[in-house]
């Protein structure tokens, strides 16, 4: 047990901050569209504008800078769409400058790990935590060279790091590299034209608290009706007072619409995003606003009534109801999803294996226990070598999705989430819980035994079995030991009260040399652990 990590202690997930609600833009006229593209193509221009301006700044931007910034592009536009502009032009570079130190300590590991291998003897065998040397002398070659690669990368890396600079393109970066490779994506020039132009388009407004629903910019009524606030050079598009075009379309928001109504009634902000599917021909609105966050349940109170162990894995979800001692209640369930195909095919098969898993446990009104899984740092193929099948394998498991999916549906529903520590859930799992667990009419995978271990390590107990002591020593000469008591049980370890009445063939109760003094079942003569189990030495008889 020396080499084993410390485990993170378990904690109630906290729900989401926000919500983010979509409806499309039906009946839209050509005219509308038109307005539409107008103003986006302009705003984004000046969007792309004050991207560079921001990067070149670097690590030297301050508020001073942010308000040049903010005249400047008020001049050409309004001073909400500046501050809109803006805003987001600074959260665009602080997600590059996130990701780029995410790409340096992935370029660390593949260096440290690539290292490590080729000091190693061509051929030498690896353990269960860290690889072995390459397989033969042309691959060690070859990933010597590769050493060499990573290492000059990732100096270039620190260096623009240390200096801000990044690298951000405004309609991303897959969508240009995809220029280059037309045929492959079965698209023309003009079909990729069209999706470059939309996504690069600026067309999404900052609410405000306190202005009429909750937004000036891009406002929606009551009834739906949505209109917005056309830049200073477009004002001559204007079809309302106060230079503002009103769209034909009406929304009606089916998800959460009764929040959103509440929102903009009480004057409460609320931002939205105009944006267009070219592959569809279809314009949606996406309204979103911040959620104040909620107080999370204590965490033992989660424990009280037991929970769920969900195991997270390629094609399923493991789960298995505990009780509050730790002890599996009914038997495991599973709930399949396909994560082949697209990625809406991909989102839909895990949102619907998570509202069945949510709606059992509502069913029994029990929390759910998941495993924290990050597989950033185990996807390199530095690490895994040729384990192509298992590197694919880790990758295809959307972790951080299903989590954060997980949360936010399960606050909905008022269920807790706990996060446990993954560390050797699978393994101590099959080791102690798998074989008991197994009968003739039921068989038990590692993956229903990790379950097992999940939920228990969220209760606060070990995930090793308390098994009872040898046959010959089931009586008090070592001390009853319970199954399943939990750790802060009082005399867990103790021998057992005193009850009256026979207790053996040979010797009646309350008879014998020892009889009423429960201190000689001890070998180290030391008084019992809790006076209230002491048996009075008066006869019983009296």
């Amino acid at each position: 047990m020396g080499g084993l990590r410390q485990l993170a202690v378990p904690f109630v997930a906290v729900g989401p901050s926000g919500v983010a609600v979509c409806d499309r833009l039906k009946h839209l006229t050509a005219e509308d569209e038109t307005v539409l593209r107008l103003v986006g193509d302009h705003l984004g221009s000046l969007a792309s504008r004050d991207l560079k301006v921001r990067c070149a700044v670097g690590l030297d931007h301050d508020a001073e800078g942010w308000a040049a910034r903010k005249r400047m592009v008020t001049g050409v536009s309004s001073s909400r769409w500046a501050g809109s502009i803006t805003k987001a032009t600074h959260d665009q570079w602080a997600l590059a400058r996130r990701s780029q130190l995410a790409h340096i300590q992935q370029l660390e590991a593949g260096v440290r790990m690539i290292a490590h291998r080729l000091s190693l003897p061509v051929g030498e065998k690896g353990s269960k935590h860290a690889p072995g040397g390459y397989a033969s002398r042309r691959e060690w070659h070859a990933k010597s060279r590769r050493l060499h690669v990573l290492t000059d990368r990732l100096q270039a890396l620190r260096a623009d790091w240390q200096a801000g600079r990044v690298g951000v393109v405004r309609g991303g970066k897959r969508l240009l590299n995809t220029r280059h490779h037309l045929e492959a994506a079965r698209l023309t020039e003009e079909q990729w034209r069209t999706r470059w132009q939309a996504e690069r388009r600026f067309l999404k407004a900052d609410g405000e608290s306190g202005k009429r629903f909750g937004n000036e910019t891009i406002r929606v009524t009551p009834e739906g009706e949505v209109s917005l606030k056309l830049p200073a050079p477009l004002a001559y598009l204007a079809n309302a007072p106060h230079g503002r075009y009103v769209l034909t379309a009406r929304v009606r928001f089916a998800h959460r619409g009764e929040q959103w109504a509440d929102r903009i009634h009480a004057n409460r902000a609320v931002a939205y995003r105009i944006h267009e599917d070219p592959a569809r021909d279809r314009w949606y609105l996406t309204a979103s606003w911040t959620t104040p966050t909620v107080q999370s349940v204590p965490l033992a109170a989660v424990r009280a009534g037991g929970l769920v162990g969900v195991d997270t894995n390629a094609d399923h979800l493991a789960a298995w109801r505990l009780d509050a001692h730790g002890n599996p209640v009914g038997v495991p369930r599973r709930f399949g999803y396909d994560l082949s195909g697209s990625a809406a095919h991909r989102d839909a098969q895990i949102r619907h294996a998570l509202i069945r898993l949510l709606h059992w446990a509502r069913r029994h009104h029990l929390a759910i226990a998941i495993e924290d899984l990050d597989f950033t740092a185990e996807t390199t193929r530095e690490k895994h070598g040729r384990r192509k099948k298992f590197r694919r394998l880790i990758s295809g498991m959307p972790v951080a999705r299903l989590r954060a999916r997980l949360v936010s549906m399960a606050a909905e529903l008022g269920i807790p989430v706990v996060a446990v520590d993954p560390a050797y859930t699978s393994r101590w799992g099959a080791q102690h819980w798998q074989q008991p667990l197994t009968s003739t009419n039921r068989k038990i995978t590692r993956h229903d035994a990790a379950a097992v271990a999940i939920g228990r390590r969220a209760l606060g107990h070990p995930v090793r079995r308390r098994t009872a002591p040898p046959p010959a020593h089931r009586s008090d000469e070592q001390g009853h030991r319970t199954v399943q008591a939990r750790p802060g049980v009082p005399g867990r370890e103790g021998p057992r009260p005193r009850i009256p009445g026979p207790r053996t063939r040979s010797v009646r109760a309350g008879r014998g040399a020892n009889a009423g003094d429960q201190d000689t079942q001890h070998r180290s003569g030391r008084p019992a652990e809790h006076e209230f189990w002491r048996q009075d030495a008066r006869p019983l008889s009296l």
